[in-house]
């Protein structure tokens, strides 16, 4: 049997309109580390860098419990760390965003103990759809510098944007022509070649997206169901405490939501 007759079409004609710019095929294709190491030698023009580790997806927790998921997280072999982030949303790729990440990126890597001068160099990469810093550049490079003398205060803490709108034949003119391909035919480079036409032609790796986007189907539904119920308990919860005689804890107890929710509804009713 064909792959069209073994996959749901709706499935296949998404898989065939992806490209190394949408989240969700980027997360499968950047599991190589052949991928992950063309991509950071390419940005950082360092041909040595030979990644041990990826991760995709990775979560990070603050000390007060936020959290955020990294599109890529990776180490060399001497223990720098690199985080690449895929933003087709200009909104999502702002410095404070970069600078949040830098700062999660440092906490994750430290041990109760450790001297701090051994904190490893980190990269935070944004490979963005649009050009939103808006100089025309393939690359933006931020550092910290001491402002008096325009020198470089060395914390190896780096930031790095990379315009994805840029085209050239340079080796980034090329990359991230191949990040907005369609086809794999189409792109320059043989590893994001090979990983995008396994994800789009063979049957294995078709597989593996479609029950990747069916594992999507099925958050997504989880999600909005859950969401509906919240929606329903705050209705009840906010017509109960429209009776007078009703307390917080009665509400609290009728609606199953948290004490402190209900304080802030019945806040609300007063304004």
């Amino acid at each position: 049997m064909s792959i069209e007759g073994k996959f749901l079409q709706e499935d296949l004609q998404r898989i065939r309109g992806f490209r190394l710019m949408d989240d969700d095929f980027m997360s499968k294709c950047f599991e190589d580390y052949a991928c992950v190491e063309l991509v950071l030698r390419i940005i950082l023009e360092k041909e040595d860098i030979k990644v041990e580790q990826v991760r995709t997806q990775y979560k990070i927790k603050n000390l007060q419990g936020r959290s955020i998921i990294l599109d890529i997280y990776a180490t060399d072999k001497s223990g720098k760390r690199y985080n690449i982030e895929i933003q087709r949303a200009d909104h999502g790729a702002g410095a404070k965003r970069a600078r949040y990440h830098s700062s999660l990126m440092d906490a994750d890597i430290t041990e109760p103990g450790e001297k701090l001068e051994n904190l490893e160099e980190t990269y935070v990469v944004f490979i963005t759809e649009n050009d939103v810093l808006g100089k025309g550049l393939p690359l933006y490079h931020i550092d910290r510098v001491i402002a008096e003398t325009g020198t470089l205060f060395g914390d190896e803490a780096h930031i790095l944007y990379v315009n994805g709108a840029y085209r050239d034949d340079s080796p980034v003119g090329k990359l991230m022509h191949d990040f907005s391909c369609t086809e794999p035919k189409d792109m320059h480079y043989k590893p994001l070649e090979e990983r995008t036409r396994y994800f789009k032609e063979n049957e294995e790796g078709v597989g593996s997206m479609c029950r990747e986007m069916e594992k999507m189907r099925d958050e997504a539904a989880s999600k909005a169901a859950k969401e509906a119920e919240l929606k329903t308990r705050i209705e009840m919860a906010t017509e109960l405490l429209k009776e007078e005689n009703m307390n917080h804890q009665t509400v609290s107890r009728i609606s199953k939501l948290p004490l402190e929710e209900i304080d802030k509804i019945a806040s609300e009713l007063k304004n």
